[in-house]
């Protein structure tokens, strides 16, 4: 998988609708949650793209500070699920921590993570701060990397 890193404006309308097809296949009709996904945050972010054989199977969105949370954050951290077992959700979080390390400064970053991920995000250095809450009835917990 390759990553590439692009703001709103530089994505092309196929990227863009690739990007919106993932997210909607795993977290709208996969989680079987209903929400608003587009959410008019897409313009501040930095995009995260993993690709592999020319289609785009992994992706984040990344903000700086006070975009989203007080510090840098990754959000919207999906995979393919046919491409989970190649490990691109690994790759594609490391090419976002890396991304906020050079585009931010810092390497201090906060998530809301998905409370069964609890262990993936541990396991890239992310620690939890506080209580789960239901985040588009979804249990959630804050995490923080430092």
């Amino acid at each position: 998988m390759i990553t590439k890193i692009k703001t709103f404006d530089t994505l092309s309308i196929t990227e863009l609708y690739a990007i919106l097809q993932l997210r909607s296949e795993v977290f709208v009709v996969e989680q079987d949650c209903v929400y608003q996904d587009i959410d008019g945050k897409d313009q501040k972010a930095l995009h995260i793209l993993g690709i592999h054989n020319s289609r785009i199977v992994a992706y984040t969105r990344i903000f700086n500070s006070g975009d989203y949370f007080d510090t840098p954050s990754i959000g919207r951290v999906v995979v393919a699920k046919e491409m989970r077992k190649h490990g691109f959700g690994k790759d594609i979080m490391n090419a976002s921590i890396h991304a906020i390390s050079s585009h931010y400064n810092t390497t201090r970053i906060t998530l809301s993570a998905q409370t069964y991920l609890n262990k993936f995000y541990k396991d890239l250095g992310f620690n939890p701060v506080g209580h789960e809450y239901l985040e588009d009835n979804i249990p959630h917990i804050k995490m923080v990397k430092f």
